[in-house]
């Protein structure tokens, strides 16, 4: 793990911090251990995580999993971006595990992203993995590079959708996928 803490340790050296300093010896490797678990996604195959999750089910209404949190890095600056997916899918012959709709979520956000790259990583993972009609996302995130920095804007939020097949070319699915996302108490 020397490889990541070693260039922290220069970092905080060039911030004027002297990583020998009581509070900061073990940073580095706090913090490349932090990125790693941070970026996991990137070990980590879509196809695998659904695995043998998928059964054979007749039903053909939409199934949605709304308000799936997640935590992600911007790529930009490395900062953090948090929020609620909303995934929905009507199926094609087959369902997939609730759970498994989840964990395809994490996949894209543990990684270094955008959030509009992650939102259709995640719509094209679930139509590879099912062949579904057709597959509705939806991010809404805050992003600390907004917050923290730049425009300092805490209150903001970005929404972003991904919409294939029937959710994207039927009007009327598209509607109900998007009130049942929004339509909270």
């Amino acid at each position: 793990m020397a490889d990541i803490a070693n260039h922290i340790s220069s970092i905080l050296t060039a911030l004027g911090e002297d990583p020998s300093r009581r509070g900061l010896q073990r940073t580095p490797e706090r913090v490349e251990k932090a990125l790693r678990f941070l970026t996991r996604g990137y070990d980590q195959d879509p196809a695998q995580v659904i695995g043998s999750a998928l059964f054979e089910e007749p039903h053909d209404n939409m199934v949605l999993v709304r308000d799936i949190e997640f935590y992600s890095l911007c790529e930009h600056h490395m900062l953090p971006f948090y929020g609620k997916a909303h995934v929905a899918y009507i199926p094609n012959g087959r369902i997939v595990g609730l759970s498994k709709m989840a964990r395809v979520v994490d996949v894209f956000a543990r990684r270094l992203q955008v959030q509009e790259r992650m939102t259709d990583q995640i719509a094209d993972a679930l139509v590879d993995a099912l062949q579904p009609r057709g597959v509705g996302v939806v991010l809404e995130a805050a992003h600390f590079c907004m917050m923290m920095r730049g425009v300092e804007k805490q209150e903001s939020k970005t929404i972003t959708s991904a919409l294939r097949g029937t959710f994207r070319d039927d009007g009327r699915t598209r509607e109900e996928f998007l009130r049942l996302v929004h339509g909270r108490k």
